[in-house]
């Protein structure tokens, strides 16, 4: 398993005035995409979410999304270190992703760019 970087999580309440601030901060455009009724934003290692508060409440509960070379891979290691999968492997926007609970309470979004 090989960790390639980590994204920060930032859940906004106006995606329209956090954008500017954040492509400044980071140099880079939006990539925009919706998922399950939130609107997300990509900016640089940001991923800005906003959206139905409820939505948001889960969101809040992932410290971080980790981009690996292989999110199979990933499962067996997780497993194998004894983290809990709590979802996935599944199919999303920016590829393969599991949510991971490890065994220290922390969890993770692990996302890989397969289709």
């Amino acid at each position: 398993m090989e960790i390639l970087g980590a994204t920060l999580r930032v859940c906004v309440d106006d995606l329209e005035t956090a954008i500017p601030f954040y492509e400044r901060l980071a140099g880079g455009r939006a990539q925009r995409f919706e998922r399950g009724g939130v609107q997300v934003a990509a900016i640089g290692c940001f991923l800005l979410m906003s959206g139905p508060p409820a939505e948001l409440e889960v969101l809040r509960k992932v410290a971080a999304t980790i981009a690996v070379t292989d999110v199979e891979e990933t499962h067996k290691v997780l497993t194998e270190l004894g983290a809990h999968i709590v979802a996935g492997p599944i199919a999303s926007p920016a590829g393969r992703n599991l949510i991971a609970l490890h065994p220290d309470g922390s969890v993770y979004e692990y996302v890989d760019r397969h289709g």
